[in-house]
């Protein structure tokens, strides 16, 4: 096997990007040589053709962008391979010729649609295209494999709910600066990753989140107060996983992406139809639960979207130094496609989730997206971004707010006038007064119940440490007070 032909086939496997269209042109296309399809098998001729012929030493017009990736590999090509490949490309057979003249016009045409319809957006990463619908000046473009078409009402949908999942943010960092709780992550400048994959889903979904996807249990109807129990030390989650299929917050790093590969599988046994999404950030998809994830999830066609919000910084680890490829390619490597799309876009955060969940609904098994956003705030108010983070990183960033490219589309396209801006407006200080009211009125729980739980039959040791703190308790209280009066007075944080 020659070094050209392996790194035709591997260019071949990486060039896929999923989706609707991608699911089609995989499903229809005819099989070629080495086991791709479509466009994709275009372009492992072409690079297997390129390395083979070798323009710049032959004399074969060709491009130079081609003639360069052929310098490596025409070093190990044999001469009577290449002088086979030479007279294959000059006296090929007419219906050879006109097959491979087809697909590559068919290629060209791709790249051209791609470039003049959708303007794709760089994000200085190897030169990577994003999935983007809206720019960040607000202009709506079109995708080739991803389209969307929303009604008004619904994109001013979006708005608010990126605008009321903002204020509920801020207002929670709030609260904890204030004391009222213990630490709080937010989720600021990450409102499109996860409103715009968040309604992307159906009710009978399920969702595992890590501890910042405040915006997607806001769209699984989960009560915005429900979600600072944890962070308040009131409770180990607040709410019913199973009442809206969203699990509780995970601490863990990427272990909620082996809970949603178990739970995919089991949906697929019970004959559901389905989907599962685990959220994750890019510090998680370096760690061994996450990969094993995708393992399983590839092995057992596991119906199963992997969201990954890559904003860029694991606290204060740069996204450079934990991959060496961009995030989404790392699927390629595990059997399953993987798609890069603007995490400030919502538009393109909703189609591009609503067409992974549908092609893991239809039986193709598990997909990862990597929302390619920014984290504005602290990773958690425990820190200080400042300290390995330029303050020009942020002002670029911000330019690309998901909020304000939204607005400036509906304004410039007369979708939403001044009115309804200002009533969104005047709900999300509602909303915020309403949390700052729930977080101060919010009952400690029972210090005595942490031993109720801990056994079903119970046990000698934990009736043990009851009885030991109960007694701690009671030497806080004044000589004349009821023991049980006692160890309530010290349910008080």
């Amino acid at each position: 096997m020659t070094v050209e032909s392996t790194a035709a086939r591997s260019m071949a496997r990486r060039s896929g990007t999923g989706g609707k269209s991608a699911t089609k042109k995989s499903a229809s296309a005819p099989r070629e040589a080495g086991g791709t399809t479509g466009t994709t098998a275009a372009t492992a001729k072409r690079s297997k053709s390129a390395g083979a012929a070798s323009p710049a030493k032959t004399g074969n017009s060709g491009k130079p962008a081609k003639a360069a990736k052929s310098t490596r590999t025409s070093k190990t090509a044999k001469p009577a391979k290449t002088a086979k490949a030479s007279k294959a490309a000059k006296a090929a057979k007419p219906a050879k010729t006109a097959k491979t003249t087809k697909s590559t016009a068919s290629a060209k045409t791709t790249r051209t649609t791609r470039t003049t319809k959708a303007a794709p957006a760089v994000d200085g990463s190897a030169g990577t295209e994003l999935v983007q619908l809206l720019t960040p000046e607000g202009e709506r473009v079109e995708h080739p494999d991803y389209a969307i078409d929303l009604s008004d009402e619904e994109l001013r949908g979006l708005y608010r709910d990126m605008v009321l999942t903002r204020r509920f943010d801020s207002e929670a960092t709030s609260l904890q600066r204030q004391g009222e709780l213990g630490l709080w992550a937010s989720l600021l400048g990450q409102e499109a990753a996860q409103i715009g994959s968040g309604r992307a889903l159906r009710d009978d979904d399920y969702v595992f989140p890590t501890y910042r996807e405040h915006g997607v249990a806001w769209c699984r109807g989960v009560d915005p107060t429900k979600l600072l129990g944890m962070f308040r030390g009131v409770n180990n989650g607040g709410w019913d996983p199973t009442s809206n299929n969203f699990h509780l917050y995970t601490i863990v790093i990427g272990s909620q992406a082996l809970h949603a590969t178990g739970y995919a599988m089991g949906v697929t046994f019970d004959g559901a139809d389905s989907a599962v999404i685990a959220y994750f950030g890019d510090g998680a998809s370096s760690q061994g639960d996450v990969a094993e994830a995708f393992t399983f999830s590839a092995v057992y066609n596991a119906p199963v979207v992997f969201f990954c919000q890559n904003n860029q910084w694991a606290i204060s680890e740069p996204a450079e130094r934990q991959s060496r490829v961009p995030l989404y390619q790392r699927a390629a490597g595990f059997g399953f496609p993987g798609v890069r799309v603007d995490g400030n876009d919502v538009l393109a955060c909703l189609a591009v989730t609503r067409a992974a969940v549908e092609r893991a609904r239809s039986g193709q098994g598990p997909m990862l997206i990597e929302a390619f956003t920014y984290r504005m705030g602290a990773h958690t108010t425990s820190d200080d971004p400042t300290r390995y983070r330029r303050d020009e990183e942020r002002a670029e960033w911000e330019a690309k707010d998901p909020i304000a490219r939204l607005r400036t589309y509906l304004e410039k396209d007369g979708l939403a006038d001044d009115a309804f801006f200002a009533s969104v407006e005047e709900e999300s200080e509602a909303m915020g007064k309403h949390v700052r009211e729930a977080i101060r009125t919010m009952p400690d729980p029972d210090t005595m119940a942490i031993f109720e739980n801990v056994y079903a039959d119970g046990h000698a040791l934990v009736d043990e440490e009851r009885a030991q703190f109960a007694e701690y308790l009671a030497s806080f209280a004044d000589p004349d007070e009821p023991a049980h009066s006692a160890a309530s007075a010290g349910e008080g944080r």
